[in-house]
């Protein structure tokens, strides 16, 4: 194997449209990302031909960025990784069909991707001397998921959500209260207006006490209730109260279960990925959390946090490393799950 290893990856799961230069894993040559936000603005949400559309408009040109910020050429590239699951199928398609085309064309092997494991991998990119083991808390808008990384590629699944992803939730409520989308920014910022205790939200209580897992559905139908009493008492809504207490709700779970899993493994070290790994509420009690516990809680730079092409590059090396490439037969796997390949 090449000392150097150049990794051209693409990212098109949902509604960023990113190509990333990545070398050795670990560091980021060029990490391109043309974001849809404003065109699913004024959808409230993510809409999937929409999604799938924009990305065939601009991947060419979000490739040929990438590989021009990283000064490289198609000859300088040692293999081409794609995010193949989970996420949107058309949008997954249009990245997948792109990168296997390219690969077949510069005859450089193909690696697939799992979306989450990508997520995980972004702490590589920050953190250039962190090995596993340690635990991993991944929360987005489609995942919530903590972890124990055993080694590059292997993990324990420790806990997950059984319904509602955490951001999933952030976005239904932030549309409940009048925010619109994207609702986690817009929720974190509002929050630090109102009063986290001015409203005692529910939190998940399963029969199994050792479970580390989540479920967010119940609070978002309790946000949804309190909105509907208010409104039918006449009664004006304080919305920074409202979005203060349920990231108080969400947060204070995170932190938690995540707490529990670092005392179970006896881990010292805890990353956190994800777009809500952004969150200024959660950073702040998790860094409070690991403090108490003696844990260091490390979190990427915001960019990473968000889905991009980096992460990709750097879980696709640690997969070269074990063997792992594709045949030019991948499809697309819009239920991937976490550890799955």
């Amino acid at each position: 194997m090449k000392e150097t290893m150049n990794i051209l990856a693409i990212e098109s799961s949902c509604d960023e449209t990113s190509a990333a230069v990545v070398q050795n894993g670990r560091k980021v040559l060029s990490n391109i990302i043309a974001s849809q936000i404003d065109i699913h603005k004024k959808f409230g949400g993510v809409v999937p031909e929409v999604a799938s559309r924009a990305h065939v408009e601009v991947i060419s040109a979000v490739v040929e960025e990438a590989l021009s910020e990283a000064k490289c050429t198609l000859e300088d590239i040692d293999a081409v990784a794609v995010t193949y699951g989970p996420g949107l199928v058309g949008a997954l398609l249009v990245g997948l069909q792109y990168a296997k085309g390219l690969a077949y064309a510069i005859k450089k092997p193909l690696i697939g991707v799992n979306h989450i494991e990508g997520h995980i991998s972004s702490n590589f990119i920050q953190y250039e001397d962190l090995e596993p083991p340690f635990v991993c808390l991944i929360v987005s808008g489609g995942h919530t998921y903590i972890v124990y990384m055993k080694d590059y590629g292997d993990f324990e699944i420790m806990g997950q959500t059984r319904d509602d992803a955490a951001g999933e939730a952030y976005d239904k409520v932030a549309r409940a209260i009048g925010l619109g989308y994207p609702g986690g920014p817009k929720i974190d910022r509002l929050s630090k207006e109102g009063n986290p205790d001015a409203i005692k939200f529910p939190r998940a209580n399963f029969h199994d006490p050792e479970t580390l897992d989540f479920s967010f559905s119940g609070l978002k139908s309790a946000v949804l209730n309190y909105l509907n009493q208010m409104e039918m008492k006449g009664i004006e809504v304080n919305r920074a109260d409202v979005a203060a207490s349920f990231q108080k709700a969400v947060v204070d779970f995170l932190a938690d279960n995540s707490m529990r899993a670092c005392k179970l493994r006896g881990a010292k070290k805890m990353a956190v990925a994800g777009g809500v790994a952004s969150n200024s509420c959660l950073r702040a009690k998790l860094k409070d959390e690991g403090m108490r516990n003696g844990v260091d809680i490390l979190f990427p730079d915001m960019i990473l946090c968000t889905d991009n092409a980096a992460m990709i590059g750097s879980a696709a090396y640690f997969e070269f490393l074990k063997g792992r490439t594709a045949a030019l037969d991948l499809n697309a796997v819009p239920n991937l799950k976490l550890g799955q390949r």
